[in-house]
């Protein structure tokens, strides 16, 4: 272990973890807070925050998200709301490549396998962390240990009128072979912005669900993702904007 690694190790503490930062007030002072953290890697940040980021990326699977969320104040936790709940602000992180293109989809809420009768998209939970994203790229590789990983510059984003109803009509389209019992109809090409994939560490994970005529059952966890050519497209406009569009 390194001098540096040691040092962060010996001030490291769950209760320090879980103090967390005070939420940002506003989101001028959120998107400051995050333009502040561009550049670094998340082995700087590890450090400033007194944490050692795990060597192994199979250990380090979900660090960085958690690592961001803490950095700057997010509050939701493990509840199902936008992470800053007081701004109603959803953080995403999108791993990209040395161009800044997103390297897969991302993962942006569990998909129900039961009966869901009564749930339109204007109150879906889908909808709740799309109305107001930060995104945060995290430069990713496979010659990059985790924490080599650098940050880059974040995008605060709302979906404009042509992506909600895009956005709303894979729900839709996707929510119908839920509600109906017919999840293994399911495919990972259905859906222009929007697709839904399994969420499960292997095949043997199994979740309630009902079947076609209603019965409970059981089936492989999914998860809603955007798509990377989705995700790509609202990088690049994070990038056209103009600057005080960003402050």
């Amino acid at each position: 272990m390194t001098l540096a690694k040691r040092a962060c190790a010996k001030k490291f503490s769950r209760r320090s973890m879980t103090s967390g930062v005070t939420p940002p007030r506003s989101e001028t002072e959120l998107l400051h807070r995050a333009q502040a953290l561009a550049g670094l890697t998340i082995g700087d940040l590890a450090c400033s925050c007194a944490l050692v980021v795990p060597s192994d990326p199979r250990r380090a699977k979900g660090f960085a998200g958690v690592l961001l969320e803490w950095a700057l104040g997010a509050e939701a936790g493990s509840r199902p709301e936008p992470d800053f709940m007081a701004l109603g602000i959803e953080l995403k992180t999108i791993p990209v490549d040395a161009n800044g293109a997103p390297r897969e989809s991302t993962y942006l809420c569990v998909a129900p396998l039961r009966t869901t009768s009564g749930t339109r998209w204007e109150n879906s939970l889908a909808r709740r962390k799309l109305a107001r994203v930060l995104w945060i790229p995290l430069e990713s590789g496979p010659d990059l240990s985790p924490a080599q990983r650098r940050i880059g510059w974040p995008v605060l984003w709302s979906p404009s009128a042509s992506d909600e109803a895009q956005l709303r009509a894979d729900w839709e389209e996707l929510m119908t072979l839920l509600t109906t019992g017919q999840v293994g109809q399911l495919d990972a090409r259905l859906g222009q912005f929007l697709q839904i994939r399994p969420k499960a560490a292997h095949g043997r994970v199994q979740a309630p669900s009902t079947d076609e005529q209603g019965a409970p059952s059981t089936n492989l966890p999914r998860g809603f993702y955007l798509r990377a050519s989705f995700t790509r497209a609202v990088l690049a406009s994070g990038l056209t904007l103009p600057a005080s569009a960003c402050a």
